[in-house]
């Protein structure tokens, strides 16, 4: 009952998601950038608008990844996230903490893109190109995070946090007492998370989460969002990873 449930939002959701947002249902689109590493210079090619923006690397610094897709483009280095879309006058740049280090690659969609390290959740996207960071707190886990052209998502032992080019800044949602992440999915223009009580849908059009509760018994029920959870390590990249057994911990996500 509870995966037809899902399926139907998926389906209506996705129609709903895109909805006045001019734009959004134009996915997937094609390559409108390209990012290259060259003497020492990071450049940005913009196909729509034409030019480049260059960004010189500092003293020692490396570059460990960089890529493209759509309108969105970024590069991780051992000291910094930079990051451009179409349109940009300038990189948006991120300076790495003390300790703080780069997954081997960033999450990129059409018009979003997400860099998640053990420290902080780092997200851009929309016009103006803006920068989002969520600060993890002590013992927070990263239990996932999913791109979908319009979407990117991050769950943790304690909340939900969704960003959408629309609007700058993630969306947050608390998890409950108990409350067991079952599976985390992106599509378009929403992302959805299905737990062993309720469905999360976060649509791209308004930055917002909606809950959807599924019938349980009233004694499995809690009401009281709390940051309790069991710690699993940190998952990597793919868009959905299957349910598993509700009376599990959720265990962590592998490419």
């Amino acid at each position: 009952m509870r995966t037809t449930l899902v399926a139907i939002l998926l389906i209506s959701g996705t129609a709903r998601g895109a909805e006045g947002v001019p734009g959004l249902n134009d996915v997937p689109l094609s390559q409108l950038l390209e990012v290259l590493v060259v003497d020492r210079q990071i450049l940005a090619f913009d196909a729509r608008a034409g030019g480049q923006i260059r960004k010189d690397l500092r003293l020692d610094e490396r570059v460990l990844w960089h890529g493209t897709q759509g309108e969105v483009g970024v590069v991780l280095t051992d000291q910094r996230i930079l990051a451009i879309n179409v349109g940009s006058q300038a990189w948006r740049v991120v300076k790495l903490q003390l300790g703080e280090v780069v997954p081997q690659k960033a999450l990129l969609g059409d018009r979003v893109v997400l860099v998640v390290t053990g420290r902080r959740a780092i997200g851009f996207g929309g016009q103006p190109f803006s920068l989002s960071v969520k600060p993890l707190g002590i013992k927070e886990v990263i239990l996932a995070q999913r791109v979908g052209e319009n979407v990117a998502v991050v769950v943790t032992n304690r909340r939900a946090m969704g960003l959408s080019p629309h609007l700058a800044g993630f969306a947050e949602i608390a998890l409950w007492i108990r409350e067991t992440v079952e599976s985390v999915n992106a599509a378009a223009n929403l992302a959805t998370l299905r737990s062993d009580r309720r469905v999360l849908i976060f649509r791209a059009s308004t930055r917002s989460w909606e809950a959807r509760r599924l019938n349980l018994p009233a004694n499995s029920r809690s009401e009281s969002p709390s940051p309790s959870f069991s710690p699993s390590p940190s998952p990597s990249s793919p868009s959905s990873f299957p349910a598993f057994p509700p009376n599990l911990t959720s265990p962590p996500i592998r490419d």
